[in-house]
């Protein structure tokens, strides 16, 4: 590469360094890393995590766990095999819908739910212990019900486009 190249290319990367959307997706990178980091003793991914997380609350579809989760309806069948292979989760005809699969925890899920999610825990408060104490009442403020589940942060007023599509 030449060396001009790589002075648009430094130059650009500068203008980056100042941007909300570049500090919001580098520390949702450092926290899913430090998730994984401690997910990993217990064979669970981010993603499985969340969906052990879900089904602790309830029973679930795989169309609901893909929603709450926010992956794919394929992506989450994919995790919910893994899950079912290591005997975490048990799936079964819906009541309602024979052609839904209703998801639970085993007793083996609900075990490995409880120690993850400690660890879990513990990086949400290490993340936690850098707010002030006002952005701390700020961020556990309550909010109204976000018109978008796929997108916790928008429509920000109706009509606006969500804050997720104004950053990409």
């Amino acid at each position: 590469m030449s060396e001009g190249r790589m002075g648009v290319e430094e130059r650009i990367i500068e203008g980056l360094e100042e941007r909300l959307g570049t500090f919001l997706k580098r520390s949702e990178q450092a926290l899913m890393a430090e998730k994984s980091r401690v997910l990993k003793p217990f064979g669970l991914s981010v993603p499985q995590y969340a969906a052990l997380f879900a089904l602790s609350q309830a029973q679930l579809s795989g169309a609901q766990l893909a929603r709450i989760c926010y992956v794919t309806p394929q992506s989450m069948n994919s995790l919910l095999s893994t899950l079912e292979a290591k005997n975490l989760i048990e799936r079964s005809p819906s009541d309602l819908h024979a052609q839904v699969l209703v998801t639970k925890l085993t007793r083996a899920g609900h075990a490995v739910f409880r120690k993850a999610n400690e660890a879990a825990l513990a990086v949400e408060r290490g993340l936690s212990a850098a707010f002030t104490a006002d952005e701390e009442k700020k961020k556990n403020a309550p909010r109204p019900p976000s018109t978008s589940h796929r997108h916790p942060l928008g429509p920000l007023r109706p009509g606006a486009q969500s804050l997720t599509n104004r950053i990409h």
